[in-house]
């Protein structure tokens, strides 16, 4: 069984350099197996814990991925890599997008 959950990138640097390192870190801190998959691009479904296939799935600000995590304790780890992801990975996030705009 595992855990999926999608949220959209808002920070300015999307998923590269020092966001990407921060992401993955935070991943590889959990014995949970976690995929990311860039659902903009339609990307392959990569390791979430390689900060090399992390970056070569090409994450941007707006862009939407979708984190797998299939292990123990899956549903908190999912949900706190996207309640990370939500929040900047410690970049300023921009505003959600309201409708019409």
């Amino acid at each position: 069984m595992s855990t999926t959950v999608e949220v959209d990138v808002r920070n300015g640097s999307g998923l590269h350099a020092r966001p990407a390192a921060t992401f993955v870190r935070a991943a590889a801190a959990r014995s949970t197996d976690i995929r990311i998959k860039n659902l903009t691009t339609d990307s392959l479904e990569v390791n979430a814990k390689s900060i090399i296939a992390v970056l070569s799935i090409g994450v941007l600000r707006g862009h939407r991925i979708r984190l797998t995590a299939t292990g123990e304790e899956e549903a908190t780890v999912a949900e706190t890599l996207r309640s990370l992801v939500a929040s900047g990975l410690g970049e300023p996030v921009d505003p959600a997008p309201t409708a019409g705009t």
